[in-house]
C-alpha cells in the first residue's frame, strides 16, 4: 500500500514515517510531553544518527551510548535520557515478542482490532489511550484494518474525529486536532 503521512510537515521525516513501522511507533512512544510533530520527527533523527532503524541493534546497543545519541542536540525529545530507555525497551519487547518486526503487532495470527489493541497495551510505554490512538493511526492512515478496529479504538476510530495524531493529514487538521486537546483541557480544568 502507497501512503503519504502528513504528521510532522517536514517531508522527511513524513516519508519514513509513511514506510516504516518502526519509525512509526517510535514517533507514537515519543508523542508525550512535546508537540506531536517534535514526537514524530524523532525517528528521522534516530535515523540520521544510526544510519537505519532497527530494533534488534537498538536493543542490543549499550544503554549509555544509546542515551548519548539521543540526548545529542537536538534531542529526539524534552526528556531525552527517559526516552532512550523507553526506546530501548521497546525495542527488547519487539525482538522477544515479534522477533523485533513491528508488523507481527497486527498480521501475527490475523487478529482482529480487540487484539491488535490487547497487543499494543502489553506494549512497554504504551496505555489504554495512547495504544487506542496508535490503532486509529494505523487504521486511518496505514491501511490496517482488521474487523472491529474502529470500535476497538473508540472515539479515536471516529472517521470525522480531530482528536489525535490519527487524524492529521495536513496543517489545518493538526490545528483542528491542537484546538480540540486545548478545549478538553480547559474542560477538565472546570
Amino acid at each position: 500500500m502507497s501512503r503519504t503521512l502528513h504528521l510532522t510537515q517536514d517531508a522527511e521525516a513524513d516519508e519514513l514515517l509513511s514506510r516504516d513501522p518502526l519509525a512509526l511507533l517510535l514517533g507514537m512512544l515519543l508523542d508525550q510531553q512535546i508537540p506531536m510533530e517534535k514526537a514524530f520527527a524523532g525517528p528521522k533523527v534516530l535515523v540520521e544518527r544510526l544510519g537505519e532503524l532497527d530494533a534488534h541493534r537498538i536493543a542490543g546497543m549499550d544503554p549509555e551510548e544509546f542515551a548519548q545519541l539521543c540526548s545529542t542536540p537536538p534531542a529526539i525529545h524534552r526528556f531525552p535520557g527517559s526516552m532512550a530507555k523507553r526506546i530501548q525497551t521497546l525495542c527488547r519487547y519487539l525482538v522477544d515478542t515479534f522477533d523485533g518486526d513491528v508488523r507481527g503487532i497486527w498480521t501475527g495470527e490475523d487478529p482482529d482490532g480487540t487484539a491488535v489493541l490487547k497487543r499494543l497495551k502489553a506494549l512497554p510505554g504504551f496505555g489504554d489511550q495512547k495504544a487506542r490512538i496508535f490503532l486509529a493511526l494505523l487504521g486511518k492512515q496505514w491501511g490496517v484494518q482488521p474487523a472491529g478496529w474502529r470500535e476497538a479504538a473508540g472515539a479515536y476510530g471516529d472517521p470525522e474525529a480531530r482528536r489525535s495524531i490519527a487524524d492529521v493529514l495536513d496543517q489545518q487538521t493538526l490545528e483542528e486536532v491542537r484546538a480540540w486537546k486545548k478545549q478538553q483541557k480547559a474542560a477538565a480544568k472546570k
